[in-house]
């Protein structure tokens, strides 16, 4: 009788482990700001740096959000670390609290070291968001 109760004991334990772990893992997946960039009129393009450790530029998704005015992005380089950088083209005009569809890291994930944007900005003073998906 007292070995049967170790063993719920202990399957319940292993459990409430179990979950915690997976529950841990759910808070993970969630958008987060890697950097900001505020764009000029007299600037055809922008580098903009990942900011954080190394941890914080692995990602599994990016997309760019704009407040603040509209810009019609041309060109959008993606650099990865020890990845070949992805090219996005014809990304389309975004609107002043708009985003771009997210675009998959290469692989499960990637750690994204900055982004290179062409921009021409249609109207007000924006501001573009580089998001990150964990």
């Amino acid at each position: 009788m007292r070995k049967i109760s170790h063993v719920v004991t202990s399957l319940g334990v292993a459990f409430a482990v179990l979950m915690g772990a997976v529950g841990s893992a759910r808070a993970a997946d969630e958008w987060f700001v890697m950097s900001e960039q505020m764009l000029k009129a007299a600037d055809p393009s922008v580098e903009i740096k990942s900011s954080g450790g190394r941890w914080e530029k692995d990602v599994k998704q990016v997309k760019f959000s704009v407040e603040g005015g509209d810009v019609k992005i041309t060109n959008a380089v993606l650099h990865w670390d020890n990845r070949p950088d992805d090219k996005i083209t014809n990304v389309g005009t975004v609107k002043a609290g708009g985003e771009t569809a997210p675009k998959n890291a290469p692989g499960i994930k990637g750690r994204l070291t900055g982004v290179t944007l062409q921009y021409e900005i249609v109207s007000g003073t924006p501001t573009v968001k580089v998001w990150g998906y964990d």
